[in-house]
């Protein structure tokens, strides 16, 4: 039996994503970047009154400046160390649909809204205005009828995906969190109604 020994992680393989990570780290720590002391995927490079943000999720990178120079410079500088293309002015991003114009940066998950209507069956339900019921008390409910404890938890954590554009959604998603463990039609009926709403709300 021969053992090799890889002086390089392979595409594909568990080590890979950790060796891309350190060795493009080391390549914008030496050029004068500095790594974001709670986000390590986070760099950022000061000049002056200029700074330059480049964002690292595994093999995507996203990068921008006040300064237009900066990112043409940054552009190059990457392409000339790293085979890599660029795919222009971010428009989606993990799931976040990104609008830029003269107004500012808008980000919304309307698509993704779409995907997990669709997913769960509720492209076609009768939308509500507001999230939750007024006053609404959910509690255990031990005496309730069980629901499939899978797919509870899945739309929970759809819904989860959703708050990073949808702080409307937090509280109520949160609330029905807390039954993951035993879901019962009461909290499922809970649950169906943020659906619903978001149904109503995608635009």
């Amino acid at each position: 039996m021969l053992v090799y020994h890889l002086k390089k992680a392979l595409y594909g393989i568990k080590q890979a994503p950790r060796a891309w990570y350190d060795t493009l780290s080391r390549f914008l720590l030496n050029n004068k970047f500095s790594k974001g002391a709670v986000d390590p995927t986070l760099f950022t490079r000061k000049t002056g009154k200029h700074i330059l943000f480049v964002q690292i999720y595994v093999d995507d990178i996203i990068f921008a400046s006040n300064d237009p120079k900066a990112c043409d410079i940054f552009s190059n500088k990457m392409s000339s160390k790293f085979q890599m293309s660029m795919m222009g002015e971010m428009s989606f991003f993990l799931g976040l649909q990104v609008s830029q114009n003269p107004r500012g940066i808008f980000i919304n998950q309307s698509k993704f809204s779409l995907e997990i209507l669709k997913k769960f069956g509720m492209d076609s339900y009768d939308p509500v205005d507001t999230p939750m019921v007024d006053r609404l008390k959910l509690d255990e409910d031990p005496l309730g009828i069980p629901v499939n404890q899978t797919r509870f938890r899945s739309m929970v954590g759809s819904l989860m995906y959703l708050t990073a554009s949808r702080s409307d959604l937090v509280f109520v998603v949160c609330m029905c969190a807390r039954y993951q463990a035993s879901p019962t039609k009461k909290h499922l009926k809970a649950l169906k109604r943020v659906f619903r709403y978001l149904r109503g709300t995608i635009n």
